[in-house]
């Protein structure tokens, strides 16, 4: 197998007249992928993807090398995974397209789910009822969905994550401080009014759209280029875990499968379906976010975009959209009017600026006490630090303040006092 026909942690099945091969092509989980975040799930996570759907999944990452040449090449991406299967062989099967096509036939679907299953990841089809409608507005959608999630069935997740309004939040890896914080407030605040927010865990903008939706209780939902499975980058590992307690991690890809650099645009058309507004916080002037904005425009979505300085470079993308006629957004509440109307996104923001920033599920037993001890005054946060058996009490209550600032649920007054984050 060439390295141009290989499809990374992926290996195609036995067919006659090979070499001896795996039966299937289905990688197994990656090495030090995070089960801890799944074993909360019981009974396992449910498979629901048809034979058919499984088999096109196959099929795409065993091209993948050749999508890729097709990149590099200015294919127009969408029209290429819209093929039919014996289309897309034709189209990028090259010299491969007959061992490709043996090897299609000798794939298990069973194998498929059972991989799945084993690395901890629900999935369903666009046959499947559950499968979210707003995908269905494109037709070169996912044929399988893999969803992460714990705590409760991933497919269930997925479908409560997305009923009711979906936004966006997408923007450049190289974020400003500003930027990053819009994106945080943006993500925090929405996710405060109800709302589910969506991005591709990227560094950068993505990132802080996620962390700010974690900070008010996690209703967000991260679409990976790779496989569900493997956190992705691996220094997000931290706010992938998090968003696996209370949102969802999806991918199109099998378990284990690292991206090509088509699979970033291509990932890009699920987070544009799955919104009804598409938000850019800082882009440059040819950036993948630009193309969410675009895919989201052809869906027939709302795009919307933060403006920033004319000389910086950061905004260069963002302001061409404002020209051209996207709405402008300063903060979650603009988006809420874009979403719900301006009454009713006044009632929401309104409601939302009075509820304390919830803690992530995971938070210590000792933090959690002194949070409460935040919430009624600070007698309490004295009466902590005064009741340790050690004089190393207060030392430790200042610690756990700090730290519980650095997650976002308290904020420092002055004369040494704290109060509760709100959303």
């Amino acid at each position: 197998m060439s390295g141009e026909e290989r499809v990374r942690g992926f290996a195609p099945p036995a067919v006659a007249g090979a070499a001896a091969a795996p039966p299937t092509a289905v990688p197994a989980p990656a090495r030090g992928a995070p089960a801890a975040a799944y074993a909360a799930c019981a009974p396992p996570p449910e498979v629901a993807a048809c034979d058919r759907c499984l088999r096109r999944t196959w099929l795409v990452a065993r091209l993948a090398a050749r999508l890729e040449i097709a990149r590099h090449q200015r294919r127009p991406l969408r029209e290429v995974l819209a093929l039919h299967d014996e289309e897309l062989l034709e189209a990028v099967g090259g010299d491969a397209r007959a061992r490709v096509e043996a090897e299609l036939r000798a794939v298990e679907p069973e194998a498929m789910r059972a991989a799945a299953r084993e690395a901890g990841l629900a999935a369903l089809c666009r046959h499947d009822p559950r499968y979210p409608a707003r995908l269905r507005d494109d037709r070169s959608s996912a044929p399988v969905l893999y969803v992460a999630a714990s705590g409760e069935p991933g497919i269930a997740r997925l479908a409560a994550l997305g009923d009711g309004p979906v936004v966006s939040i997408v923007g450049t890896r190289k974020a400003s401080p500003d930027g990053l914080e819009v994106a945080r407030l943006l993500g925090r605040g929405l996710v405060a009014a109800g709302v589910t927010v969506v991005s591709g865990m990227a560094l950068g903008v993505d990132s802080a759209a996620h962390a700010g939706a974690v900070q008010a209780g996690g209703r967000t939902v991260a679409v990976l280029a790779g496989g569900a499975d493997v956190p992705y980058p691996q220094r997000k590992r931290s706010l992938y875990e998090r968003i696996v307690l209370a949102g969802a991690v999806v991918s199109e890809t099998p378990p284990g499968f690292k991206p090509y650099k088509w699979c970033f645009p291509a990932r890009n058309r699920t987070i544009a379906a799955l919104a009804d507004v598409t938000v850019v916080v800082e882009a440059a002037e040819r950036s993948g976010s630009l193309i969410t904005a675009e895919l989201a425009l052809e869906l027939g979505r709302e795009v919307a975009a933060v403006p920033g300085p004319v000389l910086s470079w950061r905004s260069h993308g963002t302001n061409a959209l404002l020209r051209d006629g996207a709405a402008l957004v300063r903060d979650a509440r603009d988006v809420l009017d874009l979403l719900l109307g301006p009454d009713a996104a006044a009632a929401s923001a309104e409601a939302a600026a009075v509820r304390p920033v919830p803690p992530p599920p995971d938070l210590a037993p000792e933090l959690l006490h002194l949070l409460a001890a935040v919430e009624d005054g600070p007698d309490a946060i004295t009466a902590m630090a005064g009741r340790a058996d050690d004089p190393t009490g207060a030392a430790m209550v200042r610690t756990g303040l700090t730290e519980l600032e650095l997650l976002g649920l308290v904020r420092r007054l002055p004369g040494g006092r704290w109060m509760r984050e709100r959303c």
